[in-house]
């Protein structure tokens, strides 16, 4: 089977303000690792599941040149440049217009730029699971994370427990055999609130939405034509025009015309030839500031500190800073950024609202904080 992998890069970093701005997005940030980027992270964990040159990166015309710098090794001709963000259903059906030209039947890896992922080995072994269900039974396959709380952050797939196909494979790790049910989904839901969230936990048979899929070319361009007709009508457009001189005007004005959707609601939630596979990996899609303090080492007093900062009878804070020192005295549960383009002081808990902050700031005109 040939495989390939797309990394979705068009995120412009309304949630991690004012650290992630429209020029620099958190996929390009150094967040969770201080050697490497989130896009850098994304790619290396792909290298030991596809060719590099079988990588796809899909980002926005503003960050092709970003993401060249941070990706050296992909390809120019990898790098795919949506000139306006349409959500995650038409980038994913540009891109295996792409692939289609190499591969009608290619095996497709789809994940996002900016997730952390701690056990590579793990993941690589999952994915290899998926690819081979989907090589030899079609359909689409999402990666489901086995939760650990009742978190009202993700959405949450609910499976079919006594309705799978055990899938056998070869991991790299001393040639050992292993094997994975791939399960039947019997729904899709929402972000819970929290009482809801404690049911799906108890209930036995929910798993987090990881918005990573694996399914065939030919899959998905079947069903983005059975659910979204008019998503079609664009790709047939932009494949008349796929190798010519005038793609790029062509995919502008498709575009411009393009109404933004997701590809769980347009496609995944509508079809009924979607799987999972329940993954043990350490996963998070560090969706807001609060996540990031999840995820780092703290010190004694609950603390995770980056920066010149001094802490006298502090606890459970983060607090990053870029260029001054910061003090914090007799406080508890902020999260505190500070940076060249602003100062956010924020409530553990209410991270999820920095976006507000953002959506003030462009209705303002206040472009230089963005």
């Amino acid at each position: 089977m040939n495989n390939y992998a797309v990394i979705m890069a068009g995120g412009i970093g309304t949630r991690f303000w004012p650290k992630g701005t429209s020029k620099l997005p958190k996929q390009y940030l150094k967040i969770e690792n201080e050697n490497a980027s989130m896009i850098q992270q994304t790619f290396r964990r792909l290298e030991g599941v596809v060719p590099v040159n079988n990588i796809f990166v899909v980002t926005n015309t503003a960050y092709k040149n970003i993401t060249k710098k941070h990706l050296p090794k992909i390809p120019e001709s990898n790098i795919i440049c949506e000139p306006f963000g349409r959500n995650t259903a038409p980038c994913i059906g540009l891109t295996c217009l792409f692939i289609k030209q190499f591969e009608p039947k290619g095996n497709v890896l789809v994940v996002p730029s900016d997730h952390i992922i701690k056990d590579t080995e793990e993941f690589h072994r999952v994915v290899k699971c998926g690819l081979k269900f989907t090589d030899e039974n079609g359909g689409i396959v999402t990666l489901g994370i086995h939760p650990t709380k009742p978190e009202t952050g993700y959405g949450y797939i609910q499976y079919d427990t006594e309705n799978f196909t055990e899938i056998n494979t070869t991991t790299n790790h001393r040639n050992k055999n292993t094997s994975e049910n791939v399960y039947k989904v019997k729904t899709f839901a929402e972000k819970p609130n929290l009482e809801t969230a404690k049911a799906f936990i108890e209930s036995g048979d929910f798993l987090w939405n990881s918005g990573m899929f694996i399914f065939r070319v030919d899959t998905m361009l079947a069903e983005i034509k059975k659910s979204l007709p008019e998503l079609d009508s664009a790709l047939l457009k932009l494949e008349k025009d796929l190798l010519s001189n005038n793609f790029s005007k062509t995919l502008e004005l498709v575009y411009s015309q393009l109404k933004g959707i997701s590809i769980d609601y347009g496609v995944m939630e509508k079809s009924s030839e979607v799987y999972t596979i329940k993954s043990h990996f350490d996963w998070s899609d560090v969706g807001s500031w609060d996540e990031i303090y999840n995820f780092k080492e703290k010190d004694g007093d609950g603390n995770v500190k980056h920066g010149m900062t001094l802490t006298i009878n502090t606890n459970n804070c983060l607090i990053i800073n870029d260029q001054r020192i910061s003090a914090l005295i007799g406080v508890q549960d902020l999260l505190v950024i500070d940076t060249d383009n602003g100062l956010l002081i924020c409530k553990k808990g209410e991270s999820q609202n920095v976006k507000e902050v953002v959506d003030y700031l462009r209705r303002k005109g206040l472009d230089q904080y963005l």
